[in-house]
């Protein structure tokens, strides 16, 4: 099922007759019509955070969520599904005029659509830029529940997006994606990257150790160990989670060290989700 239907519809539980109007007919215009209107757009269209019943968009595009979105946000990207496409290279000049020339709320909307523009595959070069920006709002876009960088990403990009998150302590967990991209050469940056926090007296992300999960080896065990020897309660419950869902024998060992911890895991007194509030 096409986005454009659902978007749509969103748009009109939380659109005034007014605002519905001005976008209907902005819709049935030129190209060039609508590339002004995607500017304008703030102009015509408030920017209230959107209600509604079911803020996943995830049938067209699994993960997808206009959750917290503001609704001049998700007109703009209702804008951008009206552009005609017929003609790829006028298509691709007309979007990457706006990527070019805008503002951050508009490049905001441009990286939460490229899910839903034509020629997806194209555009990879464009969210690794919003993966080197420094701009919060504009990483955020392409960084949290976005479907785009875990389907489309390389493991070196998705690693730098993972990396930026923890590097600047923040909430990996929405990343979407993060378990299924996790990867061997993450879990050893992770590991090398929390030798250098523990020698400066700094400490790690609990939440980051679902990373590692699946590579669990004598190296990360270590990690482990100092993480059981932490007088951090968050740091024993992640090494705890570790163990529990590796499949490196060693590390089941070490868990059997631990019973209340072991016992916590199975009876699902605490999982991932506690450490996600961090």
């Amino acid at each position: 099922m096409s986005a454009k239907p659902l978007i749509c519809e969103i748009i009109k539980q939380n659109a005034t007759e007014k605002e519905i109007l001005w976008l209907n007919d902005k819709v049935k215009s030129d190209s060039k019509t609508i590339l002004t209107a995607f500017v304008a757009t703030p102009r015509f269209i408030r920017k209230t955070i959107i209600e509604t019943s079911d803020n996943s968009l995830a049938e067209p595009v699994p993960g997808w969520s206009v959750k917290g979105w503001s609704l001049d946000r998700l007109v703009r990207i209702y804008l951008l599904l009206h552009l005609s496409s017929e003609d790829k290279t006028s298509y691709f000049k007309n979007i990457e005029t706006l990527f070019e020339t805008g503002e951050i709320n508009e490049l905001v909307s441009l990286y939460s659509a490229l899910s839903v523009l034509d020629f997806t595959e194209d555009w990879v070069f464009r969210a690794t830029e919003a993966v080197r920006s420094n701009i919060g709002f504009v990483f955020d876009a392409i960084a949290f529940g976005n479907p785009y960088p875990a389907r489309y990403f390389s493991n070196p990009a998705w690693n730098q997006l993972v990396l930026k998150c923890i590097f600047n302590d923040k909430p990996v967990h929405l990343i979407l994606g993060l378990e299924e991209r996790a990867n061997l050469k993450l879990a050893e940056t992770l590991s090398d990257f929390a030798h250098e926090r523990w020698a400066a007296g700094r400490k790690v992300p609990a939440q980051v150790w679902r990373l590692v999960s699946k590579f669990v080896n004598e190296t990360i065990l270590k990690d482990l160990i100092h993480l059981f020897e932490s007088n951090d309660k968050y740091d024993r419950m992640a090494a705890a989670l570790v163990c529990s869902e590796t499949n490196f024998e060693p590390a089941h060992s070490l868990l059997n060290k631990f019973p209340e911890l072991k016992q916590g895991v199975q009876n699902k007194v605490f999982s991932w989700t506690e450490l996600e509030i961090l």
